[in-house]
């Protein structure tokens, strides 16, 4: 689209909520100019008119599967699918996640590089930007072994990184625990040793690539802290009494600059099978220590990333990312720490601070309107009236 602009009442701007006015001036895929108060545009600047709206960076889901199509046993289902209907179904997926005001998805998990190999494919700007790790590096059967990313040993998990670093990964995700949907793992404890999770961080680190650690167990969490992982998914901190974040844990955490992406955000109107419900109760991940958890997270100062595990059932359907905003500010998580989550801290974990997660000059031209003060109430965002994805309107 050529030059045009967004006058609205007020901006969040990555990092602090701008009040009295703001007029956003874009050239094509990025934003030109920032301008506080109800000023004029230049001549011949065509304005998008929001009195009492609030514009945002688009926002950044630092944790999806976009491979999977978010029915019952998405998951599990991914091995037996031919790569034609992945296509069909991460296409699927990041509109979802587009009309949600979605702008960057950060994939932890496809099915042997179907999501690298599709992005290498279809490069596009009318869909979000895709940062993604490719098969997760996992034990032998164990949690996610469908999607290729087995590895046993120093010298093949060392392997392992290197051949995702030669597909096209921007990051290595290790399976450091078991994890709820694969049977025969456990959330309890860790899946390698020391030394393979040393192995696995180093060499992701000699390839120039950060390495997050799928991490329920709390021991799995102390050793991803030992190794020097630089992110940790759920952090639920599990042991054989249940869920729970202890105090000391959340300052290491916090001490250590770790990015936490905690995984909070369900749909709200399915009801969760109980087949579901009592696998994650025998592992002791009921809502409320999830929530609990996330709250002593961010009382430390942990650096709290926003992604909602999107795409593995009915309840984490792609785009569900308000959800887990509301989920935040419900654990008593200001909404502007929230809303930071979700834009300038998830864009600098992806790697793209650079450009994205922040309203400033020279930064792509991602934009999410809402209708009223979402730093007032964060609801607001599960009906936006506006998306722009690289300067054009996508959504209303």
């Amino acid at each position: 689209m050529a030059k045009h602009a967004v006058r609205a009442a007020r901006m969040f701007d990555g990092e602090r909520l701008v009040d009295g006015g703001v007029l956003i001036l874009l050239d094509g895929k990025r934003i030109a100019d920032v301008h506080r108060g109800w000023v004029e545009a230049p001549e011949g600047w065509p304005v998008r008119e929001e009195p009492d709206g609030t514009v945002l960076p688009g926002l950044v889901d630092a944790h999806v599967h976009l491979c999977a199509d978010a029915g019952p046993d998405a998951l599990g289902r991914l091995a037996g699918r031919p790569e034609t209907d992945l296509d069909a179904v991460v296409e699927a997926s990041l509109r979802a996640h587009l009309a949600a005001g979605v702008t960057t998805v950060r994939d932890l998990g496809d099915r042997r590089g179907a999501v690298l190999r599709w992005r290498d494919r279809e490069v596009r700007d009318d869909l979000p930007t895709v940062v993604g790790s490719g098969a997760p590096v996992t034990s032998v059967g164990g949690h996610c072994s469908s999607m290729g990313g087995e590895a046993s040993g120093v010298d093949g998990i060392r392997e392992a990184v290197r051949l995702l670093a030669a597909a096209g990964a921007d990051l290595v995700k290790v399976m450091a625990s078991g994890g709820v949907f694969t049977p025969g793992s456990d959330v309890n404890r860790p899946q390698f040793t020391d030394q393979e999770l040393t192995a696995a961080v180093t060499r992701a680190h000699e390839l120039g690539l950060p390495v997050t650690a799928h991490a329920h167990a709390l021991s799995a969490v102390e050793q991803a802290l030992r190794v020097g992982v630089d992110g940790i998914e759920h952090c639920t901190c599990v042991t054989a009494t249940g869920a729970h974040v202890p105090d000391a844990i959340a300052d290491r955490l916090a001490a250590s600059g770790v990015a936490v992406c905690a995984t909070l955000g369900t749909d709200p109107a399915v009801v969760t099978p109980p087949e579901v419900v009592a696998m994650a109760a025998r592992a002791g991940l009921s809502e409320a220590a999830l929530r609990d958890g996330a709250a002593t997270l961010h009382r430390a100062g942990v650096r709290l990333v926003a992604g909602s595990d999107a795409g593995l059932g009915p309840a984490k359907p792609h785009g569900i990312l308000p959800e887990t905003l509301v989920e935040y500010v419900a654990c008593d998580i200001p909404a502007t720490a929230a809303l930071a989550a979700a834009t300038s801290v998830g864009a600098e974990v992806c790697g793209l601070g650079q450009r994205k997660g922040r309203i400033r000059p020279g930064f792509d031209a991602d934009l999410l309107i809402v209708d009223g003060d979402p730093t007032s109430d964060i609801t607001l965002l599960r009906r936006p009236p506006g998306v722009y994805r690289a300067g054009d309107q996508v959504s209303r």
